[in-house]
């Protein structure tokens, strides 16, 4: 997904947009650093209605490509994010000051193994969130396109 000037719609809930903006409006000079960890901005295209949409999310590397974790807080159902990435895996992604497109995939097997446990060194509540729901929460490799 390349930068095409449309309108992007950021999270409706308030702190996460909060979080955007600043994110956004500083170039990623505040924002992504989050509460001792590191934040990227996601944006995917809606399923439904074909806008843009951003999500800030913690991440994590995985050689040259970026692992992001589906947990929603270890709610029943995937984040909006995530189905909408399901559907079209080409995404734009900001890591501090960096914009750049990439393509989407859901980590399975032993590589979903590995990189769970990766993300939860990093952001521990992960394992509780998993523990929250039935689902299984999907680990997300964005690699650059």
């Amino acid at each position: 997904m390349t930068d095409t000037g449309e309108h992007i719609h950021d999270s409706p809930t308030g702190w996460v947009a909060k979080h955007i903006r600043d994110y956004v409006e500083s170039g990623g000079v505040k924002g992504h650093r989050w509460h001792g960890v590191d934040t990227l901005l996601l944006t995917t295209r809606g399923r439904r209605t074909g806008k843009l949409r951003r999500s800030a999310l913690i991440y994590g590397r995985h050689g040259d490509a970026y692992v992001v974790v589906a947990s929603k807080g270890g709610g029943a159902r995937h984040p909006e994010w995530y189905l909408n990435l399901t559907a079209d895996p080409k995404v734009s992604v900001q890591v501090g000051a960096e914009r750049f497109a990439a393509t989407a995939r859901t980590a399975s097997g032993e590589e979903r193994t590995a990189l769970w446990q990766q993300m939860a060194s990093i952001w521990p509540a992960y394992d509780d969130y998993q523990r929250r729901t039935h689902r299984q929460i999907p680990v997300v490799v964005l690699d650059a396109a």
